[in-house]
């Protein structure tokens, strides 16, 4: 008997279900998608109110769509127009309808309050379906560089366009003199010296508004860390007529004027060079800021900064967590976001009463290795005496038992959720440009990894048997 083979027929007509819900498996995330997308408040929705033009695609459609396609890592408006041919699941979701890809970026660009409102809607979903709990979360927070949609190549420095210009400006000279020369040199063929001179001008006001740009933001910059700076030296006086010991140079005053190094890129202005992988190289990029919360991996914050480090985004991502979730218990971070600013902000109201949150962050490396007199059980450790400062406390914190077994989590949460959505969802660069546009598409992000966290958790089964 000889082998037997599999009859592949692809001229036979196929009949697929009449039911499109019958097109994916039951327990598929396109069907979560929808059932969870049915529960949200779409009244923030941007449409055209006036019935004018040809019909609109359904906003829980359109909605859905971009949330399913986020979540399965396919980012780009052409490829989700395609999606909605190629995919099954897709043509489930949009009930076998395609919109084409102008009209998907136009309802994401132009949507951001709904995106919005469906992020915390899908946490209070959460907190329904007794994934999330509610109240007294223990949050991790952390960020991660995020590509720009910009070349850092397409970048100018400080010091790079003021030598630029001069240098433009001396060749529209030379183009002058040569133009008022009968016997001058001709140019190559297809240039004349009236575009060339029209040419670097141009250039020329685009290397000035660069540099007036990056004088704005180290202005800008100056005024926010004058007010830090007097407040140290300030401390440092105190300390000193209370009889203190006060180590160390005085702090740095911050300079008003711009570094050479500064830079801005023509591409995307609003972005910014910094350090990316292991510190070894820089990249045009954005900082994007999540808190995740411990026990249910949701991401519960979210927001974009143009810092190139996280000196002082530990306050601004932690106010970002919305107040449906209800108060935040802890808060987990490393070494690069702690201050003691910060931590006062975060564990003081605005009177100077205990808010009720703790930060853990701590200000010594700690190592994975554990030695032998790590593994042997030690008594805690003395508290701090009344007065003690800011970092004396978080110190003693973080090596009492319980501070240590909660500060493992921060590793255990953040940081593989930063892994699934750039290795596993695959999204490493925003599509969209400037800060405005780059936080809505973040907020897409992570409210997709979110439904699909829910998802996986088994959210699904339990929607269905709340209803």
């Amino acid at each position: 008997m000889g082998p037997r083979f599999v009859n592949i027929d692809r001229d036979t007509p196929l009949l697929l279900p009449p039911n499109l819900r019958d097109w994916v498996p039951a327990d598929h995330l396109a069907h979560f998608v929808v059932d969870a997308v049915e529960a949200m408040d779409l009244r923030q929705v941007n449409v055209n109110t006036r019935g004018t033009g040809d019909a609109q695609y359904p906003p829980s459609m359109m909605l859905g769509l971009l949330i399913y396609s986020y979540a399965t890592g396919t980012f780009g408006s052409r490829r989700i127009e395609q999606s909605t041919y190629d995919n099954v699941a897709v043509r489930f979701l949009t009930a076998d309808t395609h919109p084409d890809h102008d009209t998907i970026c136009t309802f994401r660009r132009e949507n951001g309050p709904l995106l919005s409102q469906s992020f915390v809607k899908v946490l209070q979903l959460a907190q329904e379906l007794k994934v999330l709990k509610v109240g007294q979360l223990t949050v991790s927070v952390d960020g991660s560089k995020v590509l720009a949609n910009a070349s850092k190549h397409a970048a100018v420095s400080y010091e790079r366009a003021g030598k630029q210009i001069e240098q433009l400006e001396l060749e529209v000279q030379q183009l002058l003199a040569k133009a008022e020369q009968a016997d001058a040199m001709p140019l190559q063929e297809g240039l004349t010296i009236p575009e060339e001179i029209t040419r670097r001008q141009e250039r020329k006001a685009a290397l000035a508004k660069a540099r007036a740009e990056i004088e704005a933001r180290a202005a800008a910059r100056y005024a926010a860390e004058l007010g830090e700076h007097e407040k140290k030296i300030a401390e440092r006086q105190a300390r000193k007529e209370r009889g203190e010991s006060v180590g160390g140079k005085p702090p740095a005053p911050p300079r008003p004027a711009p570094g050479p190094t500064e830079q801005h890129n023509f591409t995307d202005p609003e972005s910014r060079i910094m350090k990316a992988g292991s510190g070894q190289h820089f990249e045009q990029s954005f900082n994007a800021q999540a808190a995740v919360e411990v026990d249910s991996r949701l991401i519960v914050g979210q927001r974009v900064s143009q810092a190139p480090n996280d000196k002082q985004e530990l306050v601004p991502t932690v106010k970002a967590i919305p107040p449906e979730v209800g108060p935040i218990g802890a808060v987990l971070t490393d070494s690069g976001f702690y201050s003691e600013s910060a931590v006062n902000q975060i564990e003081q109201t605005g009177a100077g009463e205990p808010s009720g949150t703790l930060v853990y962050a701590p200000l010594d490396k700690i190592g994975h290795h554990r030695t032998v007199a790590d593994l042997e059980k030690k008594a805690e450790p003395e508290p701090p005496p009344a007065g003690a400062s800011v970092s004396e406390v978080m110190r003693h914190r973080l090596k009492t038992a319980s501070g240590k077994a909660r500060y493992k989590l921060r590793q255990q949460t953040v940081e593989p959720v930063f892994g699934i959505l750039k290795s596993a969802l695959g999204f490493r660069q925003f599509l969209l440009r400037g800060v405005k546009k780059v936080s809505l598409e973040w907020e897409l992000v992570c409210l997709a990894y979110n439904v699909r966290r829910l998802h996986t958790l088994g959210a699904a089964l339990k929607l269905a048997a709340a209803r």
